[in-house]
């Protein structure tokens, strides 16, 4: 039987990857340090996903294993050694704690093992390339020759959940996985209910800028309006219009730059299914969960500054998400690291120079109009 290696049990990993192998024919390792669920796999090698659409459907998901990598980090190397793919869904943050054990497990295999691919399904542009680089910092390009490092673009949203069973998982329906086949090294191992192009910028960007792009303006606008869900917030037609104004400095980005990938009647029809999507009254999910980690939402090739940048330099209108970056200035969350750092450093020092740390702007007209938003929306 085909295996995988999937580094993250959480419930993206659970709930979209890991269905997503079980459904073609992969025995599926799952390599968390959460004991909790680890052990339930162990014990059950099984458990039940929730597509919460119009109907309640039920997928069931089996041959399933896992191994706590903190205690027993060998296991992960030997499962790696014996892997046909390795797939990962912790958190870019995650991927440079995981790279010496990849590295270790491909050693392991051998430089005349069958071919494997290496495949980071996260929310940035080039994960799987910042892997491998991460990767070889404990690996030679030598020990790489058989390794391929595709770049992916994945797409579900997930909510935040507590359930009884620590298996259990309750997702959209609507799931998207793309996979830059041109960086492949094992191009036999295609999976079914993925899609593979030779270019995988555009469908990123499109992913990156209309999904998180848009979730986040959601988030952002909400909590500043004192909403708790997505779901409350998107009936505030102030929040709904702002993200249709997003969406459509989206569109006109991605036009200039895509416009051999995509026409302005696909974006529209991709932008009408998000709206639904983020307004699926089955999937409730938390302003703060979607909010949380605001310092990395505002960096420079982020989902909020890079398209604020690439619309400048093209003379187009940035103007909704220029107003949605001074509500990430003012966001609070208690409960989130980040956001506390950053109103720390609010506090303790110079906006200007805050925005510039965070944002990586140079000095110049958007820094200063960063700066401008932010002041607006100063509590």
């Amino acid at each position: 039987m085909k295996k995988a290696v999937h580094f993250g049990a959480g419930n993206i990993g659970r709930g979209f990857i890991g269905l997503v192998l079980n459904q073609n024919g992969f025995e599926t390792t799952f390599v968390d340090v959460n004991a909790t669920i680890i052990d339930a796999l162990n014990a059950r090698h099984e458990y039940d996903i929730e597509l919460a659409g119009e109907e309640v459907k039920k997928e069931h998901v089996d041959k399933v294993s896992g191994i706590n990598n903190k205690d027993n980090p060998d296991a992960v190397v030997a499962a790696i050694a014996e892997a046909d793919v390795v797939t990962t869904a912790i958190g870019p943050n995650i991927l440079p704690f995981i790279a010496e054990l990849i590295a270790k497990g491909i050693k392991a295999r051998g430089t005349s093992a069958n071919p494997i691919d290496v495949i980071a399904c996260e929310n940035m542009i080039g994960g799987s390339e910042f892997l491998k680089s991460e990767v070889l910092k404990f690996a030679s390009e030598a020990d790489l020759a058989n390794v391929g490092f595709p770049n992916a673009a994945v797409d579900r949203i997930v909510p935040g959940q507590h359930h009884e069973d620590p298996l259990y998982v309750v997702v959209e329906p609507f799931y998207e996985w793309v996979i830059d086949e041109s960086q492949m090294k094992n191009p036999a191992a295609k999976l079914e209910g993925v899609h593979y192009a030779s270019d995988l910028l555009p469908f990123i960007e499109r992913k990156l800028f209309s999904v998180n792009s848009g979730h986040a303006t959601v988030a952002y606008n909400g909590a500043y309006a004192g909403k708790q869900t997505i779901f409350e917030a998107l009936k505030d037609e102030a929040i709904l219009e702002a993200l249709k104004k997003t969406q459509s400095e989206t569109r006109s980005l991605l036009l200039a730059k895509w416009a051999d990938y995509f026409t302005e009647t696909d974006l529209v029809d991709y932008h009408t299914t998000i709206i639904s999507r983020f307004a699926n009254p089955k999937i409730i999910d938390d302003v703060s969960r979607v909010a949380r980690t605001p310092i990395r939402k505002l960096g420079y090739d982020e989902r909020f500054i890079r398209p604020i940048r690439e619309l400048s330099e093209r003379g187009l209108s940035y103007a909704q998400h220029l107003d949605t970056v001074g509500k990430i200035f003012a966001y609070t969350d208690p409960e989130d690291p980040q956001a506390v750092e950053l109103q720390e450093k609010l506090t303790a020092g110079d906006l200007k120079a805050v925005a510039a740390e965070v944002t990586g702007l140079p000095e110049g007209k958007l820094l200063d109009e960063v700066v401008a938003s932010a002041e607006k929306y100063k509590k």
